[in-house]
């Protein structure tokens, strides 16, 4: 049956009108053309938000389904239970046992007595120094160092459009790791007096700069004509982390017997070095990181779709490049400057919480920096415990667990990253 023409020309003409504005009617063809696919991912992106909306409310059946905001919200308890629990018990295990329930009376006589509320239970002088000296530092150290991890593992996966992606990809670490390894081999003979000056931290301040480096090197390498290509960066990245790697073995072979020890301790990763004072250090850096890699989050979600459909969504992807890198640098560069590099924390958080709460960054960078936490934690627990009196560094243990998972998350998804 044919259609009614003047309810055919009046639903064509408010069509075109919801769509487009009247100037673009006389408009040239070309500016044209960029609007209609401004419009076109605009809509693509609207109706993509739509279809997952309705697909995580509703099964196959329509029946009512867990709300994506209900699975967020589960997630975060355990999240948060998980954390709670695994630094409560990292602060009392160790080669002086301190008993879960004397660790929060401490703490808690501790936060409560500003207030002038005492507790009945009378606290241990030694068990409260030991906490206080040694355990809560090197706890909250690894707290801030796994989520700074984690934090550029995630923004560098949504940078990249990749969960492989982590902050051993574009050779940032393997920079701090080799401008470290100079400074501990090289640096007392070179530069005596700096040496002399700055004392312990002349080698963070060597890491973050030898990260540094490399961060303006690879982006040097990928922009041209003001554009950065991504698959150039990753190349760069490759050949900076291979030059890095025969630069440590150079440092390892001039060094001494001693030297190579604490080249050795340190290039593996370790928590050891912790103190009130390396900590007022890293975590502002972490808290920083965090805070500004959560303001990227909705580029980042613009950025999934494609540098071009983000472009035509209003993101100035080079921008975002650079606050991504420059991010990703701090939190890296903290975290490397004090502890050495350690493994496999960016790749594996930021993942697993993807699996569980989805892409959204959003939700995505916050809680993998939480989950980040919980694994440096518990990995240094593991290494302070397993051959006491002595200590494994971390960096071996991240790595016997991130090498399987990378391995396996290569082996299900490798040929769908490979294609695209």
């Amino acid at each position: 049956m044919a259609s009614d023409p003047s309810n055919v020309m009046q639903a064509v003409s408010t069509r075109v009108f919801q769509r487009a504005p009247l100037s673009r009617v006389r408009a040239p063809w070309w500016r044209q053309f960029s609007e209609r696919r401004k419009i076109d991912a605009r809509d693509a992106l609207l109706a993509k938000s739509d279809d997952h909306a309705a697909s995580r409310d509703t099964d196959a059946v329509g029946a009512p389904h867990i709300t994506h905001r209900v699975k967020v919200g589960l997630l975060w308890f355990v999240l948060c239970a998980l954390a709670l629990i695994t630094m409560i018990a990292a602060i009392g295990i160790g080669a002086y046992q301190i008993p879960a329930t004397s660790v929060i009376d401490i703490l808690l006589g501790t936060a409560l007595s500003p207030f002038g509320i005492a507790l009945g239970m009378p606290i241990d002088s030694q068990q409260s120094a030991v906490l206080w000296t040694i355990r809560v530092p090197r706890v909250l150290l690894g707290v801030a160092v796994g989520a700074g991890l984690a934090i550029s593992g995630a923004l560098l996966q949504g940078l990249f459009r990749n969960p492989l992606a982590d902050p051993g990809l574009i050779g940032v670490t393997m920079g701090a790791a080799l401008a470290a390894a100079f400074v501990i081999v090289m640096g007392g003979a070179l530069v005596p007096n700096v040496a002399q000056l700055l004392g312990g931290a002349l080698l963070p301040i060597a890491s973050v700069l030898g990260g540094a480096v490399v961060v303006l090197v690879v982006y040097r390498i990928a922009t041209k004509d003001g554009a950065t290509s991504i698959s150039a960066m990753l190349l760069a990245g490759i050949a900076i982390t291979a030059f890095a790697s025969a630069g440590i073995g150079i440092m390892i072979y001039l060094a001494s017997d001693a030297q190579n020890r604490e080249l050795s301790f340190w290039t593996l990763g370790s928590l050891a070095r912790s103190n009130w004072g390396v900590l007022a250090i890293v975590l502002p850096c972490v808290v920083l990181s965090l805070i500004a890699a959560r303001l990227l989050a909705p580029q980042l979600n613009a950025l999934a779709l494609g540098e071009t459909e983000a472009s035509y969504l209003g993101v100035n992807t080079q921008r975002v490049k650079h606050l991504v890198l420059l991010v990703a640098l701090i939190a890296v560069g903290a975290s490397v400057a004090f502890c050495g590099p350690i493994g496999f924390i960016g790749l594996v958080a930021p993942h697993c919480v993807r699996l569980l709460a989805g892409p959204d960054h959003r939700t995505l960078i916050p809680a993998a920096a939480l989950l980040g936490a919980i694994l440096t934690v518990c990995a240094d627990l593991m290494a302070r415990t397993m051959v006491a009196p002595a200590e494994l560094p971390i960096g071996i243990l991240t790595s016997l667990l991130g090498v399987p998972f990378f391995l396996i998350l290569l082996r299900r998804n490798g040929h769908q990253w490979s294609a695209s």
